[in-house]
C-alpha cells in the first residue's frame, strides 16, 4: 500500500510539472530616445502566450507614467497583448501635484514633441519580438486620450486608437488626408473640461475625413471617470465612475477584438 501510494504520489508530480505553465504577467522598464531624450516606459506581456501577438500602446494621463497605466498595461497583457505604457515627458518624470503636472504637460501639448514621442514607443513596440508588427493600437486617458488622437492624425501604423476622458483635438485638414486608424472617443456626458464647440468641431473633422469612428457618453460622467485614484466628488469636474469605467474597458475590449479580429475574452 505505501508503495503504491509512493507511485501516485510520483505520478501525479510528473503530470503537474508536465501540464501548461500558468499564466504570469512580465512587467519591465524598457529604456528608449527620443531625440536624445531618455524615455522610460513600461512594457507588460502574458509569458504563457506563445508567439507574437498583437501590441497596444498605452499613453499616461498627465501626472505622467504612474500605477495606474502601468495597472492598464497590466491589464491588456492578461487579455493577450503586450503593452508598452509610455513616458510622454522622459526620465520616467511623474507626480502628484497638479501644478507641475499641468506644467510637464504644456512642455508636451500643442507640439510635435506630442506627436514624436507617442511615435517613439510605437516604434519600440512595433520591433519587439513578442508583437505582431501588423496589428498595433493605442490607447490613452485624459492628456493620453488627446495624444492618441494625433497619433492617429500623424498617419502612424495603427489599427485603432481609443480614448478615454480625452481632450478633443480636430485634426487638421492635411491630417485628414493620412488618417486611417479607427478611432473610439469613451467620454463622460457631464465632463466640464471638454466644450461643446470641440465636440462639434471633431466630429464634423471626422465626417469630412470620412474617417471609421465612434463616440460614447456615459451619462452622469465627468472628466477622469476611468481612473480610481479621481475620487468621487463629481461638482469638482474631476472624479471617478464605476460604471463608466467597466463599460468603457469593455468597450475598448470590444474595440481591440473587431481590429484584430481575434476573440479574447472581456474582463474588469
Amino acid at each position: 500500500m505505501k508503495w503504491t501510494m509512493a507511485l501516485c504520489l510520483a505520478i501525479l508530480s510528473l503530470l503537474v510539472l508536465d501540464g501548461p505553465a500558468p499564466a504570469k504577467v512580465v512587467g519591465q522598464t524598457v529604456e528608449y530616445r527620443q531625440n536624445g531624450t531618455l524615455l522610460k516606459g513600461y512594457l507588460a506581456y502574458d509569458d504563457a502566450v506563445k508567439g507574437r501577438r498583437p501590441g497596444v500602446l498605452v499613453v499616461h494621463e498627465f501626472w505622467g507614467l504612474n500605477d495606474f497605466a502601468r495597472q492598464r498595461a497590466d491589464k491588456l497583457a492578461e487579455m493577450g497583448y503586450t503593452a508598452l505604457a509610455v513616458d510622454m515627458y522622459g526620465e520616467g518624470k511623474v507626480t502628484r501635484d497638479r501644478a507641475e503636472a499641468t506644467k510637464l504637460a504644456g512642455h508636451v501639448r500643442s507640439t510635435p514633441l506630442m506627436r514624436e514621442r507617442a511615435q517613439a514607443g510605437l516604434k519600440v513596440l512595433r520591433k519587439h519580438n513578442l508583437v505582431d508588427p501588423q496589428r498595433l493600437a493605442a490607447i490613452g486617458f485624459c492628456f493620453g486620450g488627446t495624444t492618441v488622437l494625433e497619433l492617429a492624425y500623424s498617419g502612424a501604423d495603427v489599427k485603432g486608437v481609443v480614448s478615454f476622458h480625452g481632450g478633443l483635438t480636430a485634426p487638421k485638414p492635411e491630417d485628414r488626408k493620412r488618417l486611417k486608424a479607427k478611432i473610439l472617443i469613451l467620454h463622460g456626458a457631464e465632463d466640464p473640461h471638454v466644450k461643446a464647440e470641440e465636440i462639434k468641431a471633431f466630429q464634423e473633422a471626422m465626417r469630412q475625413a470620412g474617417a471609421d469612428w465612434q463616440m460614447i457618453y456615459y451619462g452622469g460622467a465627468v472628466h477622469s471617470f476611468a481612473n480610481p485614484e479621481a475620487g468621487r466628488d463629481k461638482s469638482s469636474g474631476v472624479a471617478y465612475d464605476p460604471k463608466a469605467a467597466a463599460r468603457s474597458w469593455q468597450h475598448m475590449q470590444l474595440s481591440l477584438q473587431e481590429i484584430f479580429q481575434n476573440k479574447m475574452g472581456l474582463d474588469g
